[in-house]
């Protein structure tokens, strides 16, 4: 449960985070967690074996190596750049936050592109960055291109999420090429849920033409380290080193770098369940969309997002009736009545599913 700040705190603080509320996941203990876009497969036994048995052998006497030396080799030659074109932080949220620190702050300019991931604009504002929105679509959610393109020639910072959270749709290649042109400062492309699309759908190949663009990518999500916090980026070694020098020491420790490490060279044996992921769900959006009064918009993420009527009390039925778990976007911009649904296991789909038909049935009777 998040804490709240007394008055006589918040006078104290810095102007830019006096109106802040600490982060509030919304979690609850549940049968069934489908609300963070976490694998809830978790790894095949072979690859937690390895992992348990890499983790044991760490000694945690000493402090981990500063820039993840190993680790940055290992993503380095999985992805096909140099090593100086690698940094890993503490999860994305670190890199992120290092992002603004860096190319952000007062005078500079962020371009944003809501619906989308909330902490681009906190930690844009948080270091007295100006957000410039560029908002998507209402019924589509597509990126304004024509928009985006002419509001990135001011920016020092454009941020888009490709496949996008919360609303799981891609931006084009050729468009973040365009981006990267328009653009005199860095474009980040957040790819975060890039496994569960399809391999040309990545804005990698463009690393090689702009030294502006900064690829993010972790290992929470396809890769079942959530709960180890680590992400990486790749770009220039220019934008790179100056990463490195906002970043702080020792961020990501010797047990996490490690996990990684196993994972970076275990990554093809989780090929299998992210296949069973996209499969699911294609699967669940056509039993959720089947249903009277439910909109489920495509998605190339392992999330979906759907609309239905009255949707913060489904919420909150699911967890109080069914303990099944769900991210609430009802009362969001441009998000009326939705939520965000991760893709679960077949078994957790079908609960999913029916507890949605059994909710709006009542709700109709």
């Amino acid at each position: 449960m998040a804490q709240s700040i007394p008055e006589s705190v918040r006078a104290l603080l810095r102007p830019s985070a006096a109106s802040l509320e600490p982060y509030d996941p919304a979690f609850t203990p549940s049968r069934i967690n489908l609300s963070a876009n976490e694998n809830t497969y978790g790894l095949p036994k072979d690859v937690h074996r390895k992992l348990v048995d890499a983790l044991a052998s760490v000694p945690t006497n000493r402090y981990p190596d500063p820039m993840s030396g190993e680790l940055r080799e290992a993503i380095a030659a999985w992805h096909g750049v140099a090593p100086e074109q690698v940094c890993v932080g503490n999860g994305g949220d670190e890199l992120l936050f290092n992002l603004f620190l860096a190319f952000g702050g007062s005078g500079h300019v962020m371009v944003n592109v809501p619906p989308t991931f909330s902490v681009y604009r906190l930690y844009a504002e948080l270091v007295e960055t100006q957000v410039k929105d560029v908002p998507r679509d209402p019924e589509t959610f597509e990126v304004d291109m024509g928009a985006l393109l002419e509001a990135a020639r001011t920016a020092n910072l454009v941020v888009v999420t490709s496949p996008n959270n919360p609303t799981g749709n891609l931006l084009s290649v050729e468009d973040a090429a365009r981006l990267c042109e328009a653009c005199p400062g860095v474009v980040l492309m957040d790819e975060a849920y890039m496994e569960f699309a399809s391999a040309e759908d990545t804005a990698e190949p463009l690393l090689a033409r702009y030294d502006n663009l900064v690829v993010l990518h972790t290992f929470s999500k396809a890769f079942c380290l959530a709960g180890c916090r680590v992400g990486y980026v790749l770009s220039s070694p220019g934008v790179i080193g100056a990463l490195a020098a906002v970043r702080q020491p020792y961020s990501v420790s010797v047990l996490d770098q490690t996990a990684a490490q196993v994972l970076a060279q275990e990554r093809d044996a989780l090929a299998s369940t992210i296949a069973t992921i996209r499969s699911e769900r294609e699967r669940l959006s056509s039993g959720l969309a089947a249903l009277d009064g439910v909109t489920v918009w495509p998605s190339a993420a392992n999330f979906l997002l759907v609309r239905l009527p009255d949707a913060h009390q489904v919420r909150c039925t699911l967890r109080d009736e069914y303990s099944i778990l769900v991210r609430d976007f009802s009362q969001a911009p441009g998000l009326r009545d939705c939520l965000r649904i991760t893709v679960g296991t077949p078994e957790e789909n079908d609960a999913v599913i029916a507890a949605v038909s059994q909710i709006l049935e009542r709700s109709r009777a």
